[in-house]
């Protein structure tokens, strides 16, 4: 390590880091809440466009505004709104062909002066494309020129030079958000049409339905209320399950019989009584259609390891708590 960077490290206290943390993080906070009592009907304008729009929603910027951009198309492509970012200097030498007439473009430039964005300006005002800035400066080429402004509070950046984009980036990352979020509700973007977006790493997981991974058809344990106990005991074992599902005549569930319930019943005459006579008649249950992470949590807080799937009443599957596990969702 050099002597520049011991120096460094030398030069701020533990206190100081924390309250020089401390400072940014309040800072910032205090341009969202600004930002937040602004929004007007140019916010409202914005998402009704947003909304609208028949192609994609082309987001631009340069620099750290660039970065941002970037995670806001990322952020409405995910919700439901097909979106991606062009680069400024490459829309110069190219890829304004990737911008249509149905597009909408969502340009960012904190000062709105950006030299870069010139060219992408003025090609939205030559094909009418609609062009929704973000700026703090509605006056400004990139303000004056857009069909929609949405002007920043004139915040000072954070850093003790006031140069880097500190405050700024985080009030247009904040904004970006806040349209993806007025756009999906105003969609009825669902849990399932997220999880079409997110189909790998945790999320996806999360997202995952009981219906996907349960057992069904010949896998089921399944015997009617009047079956005689030695022949319920033989279909209980070769399932494997540990457990069986009762139904009643019209293939309703009745009731559920466990390991638990035959040590409860167990005698001399067990094998000759029914299954009716032996069940529980209040099985825990769910739906296809319930999250398999809320399923494991009901396992995990009613100390079970598996409970019948139905719809409509009926038995349609059944699930496991190692199921569960092996498909991540812990």
């Amino acid at each position: 390590m050099s002597a520049q960077h011991k120096m460094a490290e030398t030069t701020k206290t533990d206190a100081e880091l924390i309250a020089c943390g401390k400072h940014v993080l309040r800072t910032e906070s205090q341009a969202l809440s600004l930002l937040a009592e602004q929004l007007n009907g140019d916010f409202v304008r914005a998402v009704r466009c947003l909304l609208n729009c028949q192609g994609r929603v082309i987001v631009s910027g340069m620099g750290k505004s660039g970065h941002v951009a970037r995670k806001i198309a990322a952020t409405l492509a995910s919700t439901g709104t097909p979106a991606h970012f062009v680069h400024p200097g490459e829309a110069s030498h190219g890829d304004l062909g990737m911008i249509t007439s149905q597009d909408v473009v969502l340009g960012l430039s904190y000062s709105g002066e950006t030299a870069e964005l010139t060219d992408l300006i003025t090609y939205t005002r030559r094909f009418s494309i609609p062009l929704i800035a973000i700026t703090k400066k509605s006056e400004s080429a990139l303000g004056g020129s857009a069909d929609i402004t949405l002007t920043l509070p004139n915040e000072p950046e954070v850093c003790p030079m006031g140069l880097a984009p500190t405050t700024s980036t985080t009030m247009m990352l904040a904004l970006g958000d806040a349209l993806a979020v007025a756009v999906l509700e105003s969609k009825g973007f669902t849990a399932d049409d997220f999880r079409n977006y997110h189909p790998g790493g945790k999320l996806g997981k999360i997202l995952l339905r009981v219906g996907e991974i349960m057992h069904k058809g010949e896998e089921l344990p399944l015997a009617k209320a009047s079956d005689k106990m030695d022949g319920v005991l033989v279909t209980m074992t070769r399932k494997s399950f540990g457990c069986i599902g009762i139904v009643n005549e019209d293939g309703t569930l009745a009731g559920i019989i466990t390991d638990g319930d035959l040590r409860r019943h167990m005698n001399n005459d067990l094998l000759a009584r029914t299954a009716g006579e032996v069940m529980n008649p209040s099985p825990m249950t769910v739906t296809p259609q319930t999250l398999a992470a809320e399923a494991l949590k009901i396992l995990n807080e009613k100390m079970r390891t598996n409970f019948f799937v139905v719809d409509d009443r009926k038995p349609v599957g059944i699930i496991h708590i190692h199921d569960l596990l092996r498909a991540g969702i812990a």
